[in-house]
C-alpha cells in the first residue's frame, strides 16, 4: 500500500477520513481510503479500510464516497471534532487531544493506522508536539546513520 495521505484527511461526524492511492489502472490513479473514529475500537468502522467497498478517481472523490457511506451507515452520535488538533510531520500524523489541564496523543506513520504513541502526559499542546519532533529528528538522524 501507498503511504496513507494524513495531509487530504479530512474530519466528518466523528470520523477521520484518510485518503490513500490504492493503485493505477491505465496510467490513472484509483483513490481508496481508511476510517479513524472518535471513539475508537468501539465503532465498527475504527481502522476500516474503505467500508464502501467503491473507489474513486481523486481525493475529493474518494471523500465524498467516504462520506456519504457515513451518513447511510455510521450509528455514531458526533459529539464535536476530536480530530481539529492534528498534525502531518514527516508524513507522520499527530492527533493532540486535550483534556482539563493535560495533553495527550495519538501517533500513525505514514503507511497504517497502528497507532505508536507513547504512554506520556503533556501540559500543553506545545510541548507534546516538541516531544514527538524531537523522537521523530532523533529517529532520522539515527537511519541516515546507519
Amino acid at each position: 500500500m501507498n503511504r496513507l495521505l494524513y495531509e487530504s484527511s479530512v474530519s466528518y461526524k466523528g470520523y477521520l477520513i484518510i485518503p490513500f492511492i490504492f493503485g493505477q489502472a491505465d496510467n490513472y490513479e484509483i483513490y481508496s481510503y481508511k476510517l479513524l473514529s472518535e471513539i475508537g475500537h468501539k465503532n465498527q468502522f475504527h481502522k476500516s479500510e474503505n467500508p464502501a467497498k467503491i473507489y474513486g478517481s481523486g481525493v475529493s472523490n474518494i471523500v465524498d464516497i467516504a462520506k456519504e457511506h457515513i451518513e447511510q451507515n455510521s450509528e455514531l452520535v458526533y459529539q464535536g471534532d476530536s480530530f481539529k488538533s492534528r498534525y502531518i510531520y514527516r508524513n507522520h500524523l499527530i492527533i493532540i487531544f486535550q483534556e482539563r489541564d493535560k495533553c495527550f496523543y495519538d501517533h500513525y506513520p505514514p503507511e497504517l493506522l497502528n497507532n505508536i504513541a507513547a504512554p506520556k502526559l503533556f501540559k500543553s499542546e506545545y510541548e507534546c508536539l516538541s516531544w514527538i519532533k524531537q523522537g521523530l529528528d532523533g529517529r532520522q538522524v539515527r537511519q541516515r546513520a546507519n
